[in-house]
């Protein structure tokens, strides 16, 4: 039974006004024998006396329940009787058929619904069916455990307060990061007493939750007092200790909370272990309890540790390293080395929930722990006697535009402060106490497009004591004191913005790139990031490393923004090639990215990164190649003087008036025979690609009246006449009164080279291929009409391809393919006619081969890894050919052949003399 059926039936049964055998149809439904389910009904084998109770071994404690008795209770209280688990039951269920609360023994998740629904969850109870449930994992189960139970936390709080969400959001943000610090706090040591939180909502409110509010007010004020100032607060209360750190400063609103959340929070901290939650994602996880979408696929923006990696230890933990181990012997180098990490500041100004600067700090705080382990040696102390760590939170920086996520960065730093101290005192035995709270990192939630970066994160140090000053004077809009001594920051930029291309750009995020470049229409989102960011680093020793969507190192982007960027002493000094991003987790994200990094010019060392290949480079391009700035802009006529002329295919503009398919054609020419030289075959990318077959009209001027006596004829012109005379289009209206014509039109009769406009990336060639006279190739594929077949061997070559790779646009991840950016730009040598023929011969012997399997589409044929063997081989003939007419020696790899053409394409541009081609060929 499928998905589907078992949901029918399930609400079949559940509408039944009768439902006294209802756990008896229930357990069919999922598969149990009917003969075991006649035993039961019988009594012969019932291992409860109770007639509201049925058990059945490893698979079921069932109860049914007086209408208006308190379910939750019933529930709570069986779980906890150890005679309820004699028979391991998989699932415990209580209902009164009004609601339906269930139990996974297993799992330990738990159901809590209108019975009416129950048709809604049929996958909760797909074990009995030999099916156990996903368990989505990131990088820790915990942490996707944790974030589930709050996510159930958060909804039934939602569920019976949206008017207070939509009033307090706020206060209903600071509730949830205030009740999260609870759960961590009471099992990681920060609260003495274990349990201290769980232990106390469960002793001390009551079931109904009538009193929840009360209590969390009361907890809430305590934890911003002092020991001293508790005195008139319950016992219990007093046991808590003091937090600071502003986490409960401030008064909020607090929820209507019920006896159900109640229930949640017990449970969330009872059944969670929140020692192995992770602070570096515990912020992304969470941040999905608020947004249901993306609880859809828990995890899948989660960035992991190792991602974040590739960006932080280039941009500045490989050189702080790298400085450690040239001063292991130096007690002085060691001291300064130390004081540098005390005087860095972190700053990602897209933070999220505070991912990257949450590792950051860590590898900031492993790192110190060395040099305090190596003065330690040096100095011969006790561990005792040293000095303690001088990190500290307010180091690092953030802007982020939702005010949840901005809470939640917050509170992580707090979490990871404590871990790190932990692991501080496991190393050395002593280290500063978690609490009180100190100053977590500077977050502030506001639109980063719009903020004044250098006011959130001054890229200057103001001596005495005055930089806390300073910045909040920045962010009360207060004037800056110029007066003050200061010395330049060591700041590093860094983070994941968001990406969003152009046309996925809603209006406020179009109206921040406009705010910021005049040429915004075309950029993706990021771009507004890379601009800002370059301002920020203008005349300083800083850098930053964003990790970006490739598509802006592609295509007319890169002429468009990076001209913009790459001047004033701004270079790029490592960068990342496109690789996946992706997550262990449950349906990941997977996006195609690069890693790019800025900083001011002269940088020594920089590097490329590709595959699992690190190469020096003496300058990084815009398109992320060991080669000078070059943008490859629009051409209107090939750089390749000899290749001929490639268009558009022919835009019909007719409201599908000129397309027949194939009934329609066959059955306009059994009326009309005559009509067969009127219709031609018409293709464009879909069609060549996938083997599909369209046919259209094709109508001379000098044929149109005399046509036009045909019915069927005369009414698909007064189609188009309507369709076009309706266009708010001039050009369109103007061509109303000549129905017969295509809007554009490229067509011939004469054969044609097809490329598609778009194609997948991830097939090593674009398809390409010859059409006949009687073809017509529509708008959606580029077309070379009366081309020499050498030329379609040019344009499908590897050398071609990895052109099209680097320089054109992309629709999602997929190539299009313009005329003016990937084939009038590319860089091809003169060739002799003995060249031209053995191109020939190689595309002769793949379009035989094609035509071997021709009951296989261009899809298939051209499948990376369906594509046939002698096919493939035919293609490597082609590129040995090709690449040949560049330079004898073999080319090593893409990079190498990219880095070629490049070269080539600025000498053609710049009309080099011969002698510069020469010394080309000899690379």
């Amino acid at each position: 039974m499928n998905a589907l059926e078992l949901e029918k039936k399930i609400k079949s049964l559940v509408d039944k006004d009768n439902h006294d055998n209802f756990i008896y149809d229930f357990l069919e439904l999922y598969g149990t024998a009917k003969s075991t389910l006649t035993l039961l009904k019988k009594g012969n084998s019932k291992l409860s006396k109770k007639e509201n109770q049925l058990i059945i071994k490893k698979k079921l404690f069932f109860e049914k329940a007086p209408k208006e008795d308190n379910l939750l209770s019933i529930i709570n209280t069986l779980d906890a009787e150890p005679q309820t688990h004699t028979y391991n039951p998989r699932f415990i269920i209580v209902t009164d058929f009004n609601k339906f609360l269930a139990k996974d023994t297993k799992t330990k998740d738990t159901l809590d619904i209108v019975f009416a629904d129950l048709w809604r969850h049929t996958d909760f109870f797909l074990p009995w069916s030999g099916k156990e449930k996903y368990q989505a994992h990131a990088e820790n189960p915990a942490d996707v455990k944790a974030a589930e139970k709050m996510a159930r936390i958060y909804d039934e709080i939602y569920h019976n307060n949206k008017q207070f969400a939509n009033e307090y959001n706020h206060d209903l943000n600071v509730f949830l990061t205030r009740l999260l610090f609870c759960f961590f706090a009471e099992d990681t040591g920060i609260f003495e007493e274990e349990n201290l939180f769980t232990k106390s909502l469960t002793e001390h409110t009551k079931e109904d939750g009538s009193d929840l509010q009360e209590f969390f007010d009361v907890l809430f004020n305590s934890l911003d007092k002092k020991q001293e100032e508790k005195s008139s607060f319950p016992a219990y209360i007093q046991k808590f200790p003091y937090v600071n750190g502003h986490l409960f400063r401030d008064e909020i609103h607090i929820p209507e909370l019920t006896a159900k959340v109640r229930h949640l929070m017990i449970e969330c901290g009872d059944r969670n272990n929140w020692k192995e939650i992770n602070p570096d994602i515990f912020g992304s996880m969470f941040q999905a309890v608020k947004t249901a979408e993306i609880r859809a696929g828990l995890g899948q923006h989660y960035t992991s540790v190792p991602n974040i990696m590739k960006v932080i230890n280039p941009l500045f933990m490989d050189d702080l390293r790298e400085e450690f181990e040239k001063s292991v012997d130096s007690l002085d180098k060691l001291k300064k080395l130390q004081l540098r990490l005390s005087k860095i500041r972190i700053f990602d100004p897209a933070c999220g929930s505070g991912n990257f600067l949450i590792i950051s700090f860590k590898q900031m705080k492993l790192l110190e722990m060395k040099i305090i382990k190596r003065i330690n040696v040096l100095q011969k102390q006790d561990n005792l006697q040293m000095n303690l760590s001088q990190i500290e939170l307010k180091q690092f920086y953030g802007i982020e535009i939702d005010d949840f996520a901005c809470e939640i960065a917050k509170l992580s730093l707090w979490l990871a402060e404590h871990q790190m101290n932990c692991k501080f005192k496991d190393e050395f035995g002593v280290t500063r106490p978690t609490l009180p709270l100190r100053e977590s990192g500077h977050i502030v939630c506001g639109n980063a497009c719009r903020l004044n970066w250098e006011e959130v994160c001054p890229k200057y140090i103001y001596k005495n004591g005055f930089e806390e000053e300073m910045w909040r004077n920045a962010l009360q809009n207060t004037p800056l004191r110029l007066d003050l001594p200061k010395e330049e920051a060591e700041v590093y930029i860094l983070g994941n913005p968001p990406y969003l291309g152009s046309r996925l750009q809603a209006e406020d995020q179009k109206t921040d790139l406009k705010h910021l470049f005049k040429d915004y229409k075309s950029l993706d989102y990021i771009s507004a990031w890379f601009i800002k960011g370059s301002k920020y680093i203008l005349q300083t020793n800083n850098k930053l490393a964003f990790v970006s969507t490739n598509s802006i190192n592609q295509g007319e982007q890169v002429a468009l923004l990076w001209k913009y960027i790459l001047i004033d002493n701004i270079e790029i000094f490592f960068a990342y090639k496109s690789f996946k991003w992706i997550n262990n987790a449950k349906n990941n994200a997977g996006v195609t990215c690069s890693i790019i990094s800025l900083s001011g010019k002269n940088v020594k060392n920089k590097f490329i990164f590709f595959e699992n290949n690190k190469i020096k480079a003496s300058k990084i391009n815009a398109y992320l190649l060991d080669a000078n700035d070059i943008y490859i802009n629009r051409r209107s006529k090939p750089l390749t003087k000899y290749f001929p002329e490639m268009t558009f295919g022919s835009l019909l503009n007719d409201k599908g008036n000129l397309i027949l398919s194939e009934n329609e054609k066959n059955n306009l020419i059994m009326k009309y025979p005559s009509l067969i030289k009127n219709i031609r075959n018409l293709i464009g990318s879909k069609e060549f690609i996938r083997g599909e077959i369209r046919y259209c009209l094709y109508i001379k001027d000098e044929e149109y009246n005399e046509l036009r006596k045909i019915s069927e004829i005369d009414k698909r012109m007064n189609n188009i006449i309507i369709h076009r005379n309706s266009s708010s289009e001039k050009s369109t209206r103007e061509m109303a009164n000549r129905p017969n014509q295509f809007y554009f039109s490229s067509y011939k009769e004469k054969p044609s080279i097809i490329i598609p406009r778009v194609s997948s990336e991830n097939r090593h060639y674009i398809p390409m291929g010859y059409v006949d006279q009687n073809t017509i190739i529509s708008d959606s594929a580029q077309t070379i009409s009366n081309a020499p077949f050498w030329i379609l061997g040019i344009i499908t070559s590897r050398m071609h391809m990895v052109w099209v790779r680097a320089v054109a646009g992309r629709l999602k991840t997929d190539y299009r393919y313009s005329a003016a950016l990937c084939y009038n730009t590319f860089p091809f040598p003169n060739i002799s006619d003995q060249q031209k023929k053995r191109i020939e011969l190689c595309v002769n012997d793949i379009l035989a081969i094609r035509e071997k399997y021709s009951e296989k589409t261009m899809a298939e044929l051209y499948d990376p890894d369906k594509m046939p063997k002698d096919l493939l081989d035919a293609h490597h003939s082609l590129d040995l050919v090709i690449e040949q007419c560049y330079k004898k020696a073999p080319f090593k790899s893409d990079e190498e052949r990219l880095e070629y053409l490049f070269k080539m394409y600025e000498l053609m541009v710049n009309k080099a003399p011969e002698n510069d081609f020469k010394q080309l060929e000899l690379l």
